[in-house]
């Protein structure tokens, strides 16, 4: 787990500077900074039923979709990926945040998609941007990013009236080996939850694979946020914990639709949430890294909606 530097010690980067000359302003917690007024979605696009006031209401609430709902999902889970993958080309150190918000929200307005988050319960922007121990739901902002830090993208698209959910993690310049660590181990319970999805078998199955696998390694599993269903409402009743809950017992059934996105931690799992009521950190400001899919049950096990586009 992470060495604790002294601010006269030799820099983790091996540039031979000490650290409080190179990066250990990356490793300071994370402030909030300036938010721009929200963005404007031209008329055109078909908005969400919460997009103005809101409250989101209309949709189906059941986890399971139909046929043809699912061929929509395809659509905006690709839709969804591509302007991910945009958003992650921008990351690099002194980057803002808001830059990255404004890349997310210009891609989605050429591609005719409405940005879930923009307005979803008053979120005031279209994407969510989640730095260092900044757990979820980070609010795009003037802060530039640092040479050290990581930050997930978390990118929603609604598009022939349905969503389409997934984030990552990614390093901003050069990273110390514990935040890639980090990432990499994420990122593959992440594959471990998804593999875990069977048909009749529990839904429990998906987070007691992903703790399997990040606990003995020292890391925590965030509880409070989980994998949600989604549809034609960007989040049905369905959750989907990513820690071993044994009394998750709801049997997964085919054309069930969800997401499953762990949220691990290089400390403590438990969590805070700043005045703007929603951004949530670590307790012990320790980093966390997160990466999100949009999966369909199927006959043999899963089909994953948000691909990026070089992995399809």
């Amino acid at each position: 787990m992470k060495t604790v530097l002294r601010s006269n010690d030799p820099c983790w980067c091996g540039s031979g500077r000490k650290y409080k000359r190179c990066h250990k302003l990356s490793d300071e917690p994370v402030r909030p900074g300036n938010v721009s007024p929200r963005r404007s979605v031209p008329t055109s696009i078909v908005h969400p039923d919460y997009a103005e006031g809101g409250v989101p209401g209309s949709g189906s609430t059941s986890a399971i979709q139909k046929p043809e709902v699912i061929e929509r999902m395809r659509r905006a889970g690709r839709m969804a990926a591509e302007v991910l993958a945009l958003a992650a080309a921008e990351v690099a150190p002194g980057v803002t945040t808001e830059h990255i918000d404004e890349v997310v929200h210009e891609a989605c307005i050429e591609r005719g998609v409405y940005p879930s988050t923009l307005g979803y319960k008053g979120y005031p922007k279209s994407c969510c941007t989640s730095v260092n121990e900044v757990i979820c739901h980070g609010i795009p902002d003037d802060r530039a990013l640092r040479d050290g830090d990581i930050i997930n993208i978390d990118v929603t698209v609604f598009v022939d009236g349905v969503h389409g959910d997934t984030s990552a993690t990614y390093p901003v310049g050069e990273i110390a080996p514990e935040s890639q660590e980090l990432i990499d181990a994420t990122r593959e319970a992440t594959w471990l939850g998804i593999r875990a999805v069977q048909p009749e078998r529990p839904i429990g199955d998906i987070g007691k694979s992903i703790a399997g696998f990040v606990e003995p390694m020292g890391y925590g599993v965030v509880r409070v946020f989980g994998g949600h269903g989604i549809g034609e409402r960007f989040h049905t009743s369905l959750h989907i914990p990513h820690y071993y809950e044994p009394r998750a017992d709801t049997l997964l059934k085919p054309n069930m639709v969800f997401t499953v996105e762990p949220m691990i931690t290089m400390g403590s799992y438990h969590h805070r949430v700043w005045p703007d009521a929603w951004t949530a950190v670590t307790t012990d400001l320790k980093r966390t890294a997160q990466f999100e899919h949009t999966v369909v049950v199927t006959k043999t096990g899963a089909e994953v909606l948000t691909l990026p586009p070089e992995s399809r």
